[in-house]
């Protein structure tokens, strides 16, 4: 891997750690300021070596290792730098596993932003979608039993890896949406600081979550995913405290996350059914689309400002 090409795999994984952990930073913020100065003090700091090393560290390294159970811990996390012929092999073999769950959960993390969550809508179609929430349900199975169908004819552990995905995204929905439902009661008088705290680990464990898994549309290297995805962290820890205010109001910033989530998506799955993919083309991808997004939002801002002058 040339150091053109590790450079701009950064820089993507920064741009959609970012831009898809905006709704962690609000929540966080919210959360915070009803927290005393020691505990703000105590999350901006451990917290956010816990999100990196932890959670975006371990993560991706435990995922590479799950999927190449031979190369062992440390040849896990080394692997895309080995030149080793079998090392090499293992990684290539194991690829489309990774792949098609990866593929499979931010699919359906699209879909179930399109048709059942709340949002600002920039396209016209967007509105359309939101209105057929009762069909994610049906898409969702739709499109998995597709998958699966196509998959067993190539691999029988690529099956049951799609269906591991879509596991993985219902699991993770589940606790995202328990810990949002908290949320107003944790702002409210009589809940600690700790309970506090322990829920924003939470929240951000589910976050990193979306971070981590889309990070393997970049690149395999999981010391790249570290680096990138770290940064990206200090970056949403950096807007939690500076400027969430000023955030909220780029109101398709997210519409822009998730869009970046389905083409990643969409090249994950093609990945894995063998279709030639040029390694840059995912932050190549990643930039217009959450560009895009912001100058849309850009525009709204303005044209709010001069609504109210």
């Amino acid at each position: 891997m040339d150091w053109l090409l590790i450079v701009l795999t950064v820089a993507g994984l920064v741009v959609f750690e970012t831009v898809s952990s905006i709704d962690n930073a609000i929540i966080n913020a919210d959360v915070l300021a009803t927290m005393k100065e020691k505990a703000r003090r105590w999350f901006l700091i451990w917290g956010l070596l816990f999100a990196v090393f932890v959670i975006r560290g371990l993560l991706p390294w435990g995922i590479v290792w799950a999927t190449n159970p031979s190369l062992g811990a440390i040849g896990a996390l080394l692997a895309t730098f080995s030149s080793d012929p079998d090392v090499v092999a293992a990684i290539e073999e194991s690829a489309p596993i990774l792949m098609i769950f990866g593929g499979m959960f931010l699919v359906l993390l699209f879909f179930h932003w399109l048709f059942a969550e709340e949002k600002n809508c920039c396209l016209r179609t967007e509105a359309f979608f939101s209105r057929q929430a009762v069909w994610f349900y049906a898409t969702a199975s739709i499109l998995l039993a597709v998958i699966v169908w196509f998959a067993l004819q190539i691999n029988t552990m690529m099956g049951f890896a799609a269906v591991l995905g879509s596991t993985t995204f219902f699991i993770v929905h589940g606790f995202r949406q328990n810990a949002e439902m908290q949320e107003a009661r944790l702002k409210g008088a009589g809940i600690s600081d700790i309970s506090k705290l322990a829920y924003l680990e939470v929240l951000d464990a589910t976050f990193s979550i979306d971070g981590v898994i889309g990070a393997f549309a970049f690149t395999l290297s999981v010391p790249l995913i570290l680096i990138g995805n770290g940064i990206g962290a200090f970056v949403v820890r950096e807007l939690t405290v500076r400027s969430v205010d000023q955030i909220r109001s780029y109101c398709f910033l997210k519409t822009g996350a998730m869009y970046s989530i389905l083409v990643l998506g969409t090249i994950m799955l093609a990945d894995s059914f063998g279709f030639h993919i040029p390694t840059w083309l995912s932050p190549i991808a990643t930039f217009p689309i959450v560009g895009f997004f912001l100058f849309r939002s850009v525009q709204e801002r303005r044209k709010g400002a001069a609504g109210a002058a």
